[in-house]
């Protein structure tokens, strides 16, 4: 019986720390790991069936946490000095858009624009959208 009581406890209190972490604080902690190439890390903030957009072509490049982690494996292993700036970023309700700044992706040494729409639910990230210049 105690066991049960800790384990509801510890679902409990999880539960209560993604209900109260901001939108905004989820994003920058995935940033942070991102940028840390932290695939474990990164991965653990997005929803079982998160959905990758390209915006320009309105296609589904991925859904699902394997497909997404799929490409974030490979981008992580060939990108050893990969960075991400925020110039500009815009929090609006579950939602934050970055105009981001990326070096050293794929080890190539030419700055990467993009602006990414991430949207929030739960406390995991279940969309993103990709807007290439």
């Amino acid at each position: 019986m105690k066991h049960i009581l800790i384990l509801i406890f510890l679902n409990f209190t999880a539960m209560n720390f993604a209900q109260n972490i901001s939108t905004e604080q989820i994003i920058q902690s995935n940033l942070e790991a991102y940028n840390n190439r932290d695939l474990e890390k990164f991965m653990s903030w997005f929803s079982e069936d998160v959905e990758m957009y390209n915006y320009s072509e309105m296609k589904l490049v991925a859904s699902g946490k394997p497909a997404i982690e799929k490409l974030y494996k490979e981008l992580f292993t060939t990108s050893p000095n990969l960075h991400s700036t925020i110039l500009k970023r815009i929090v609006f309700d579950n939602k934050v858009i970055d105009h981001e700044s990326i070096v050293g992706r794929k080890g190539a040494p030419e700055v990467f624009e993009i602006v990414m729409i991430y949207e929030v639910k739960e406390g995991k990230i279940f969309k993103m959208t990709s807007i290439r210049k």
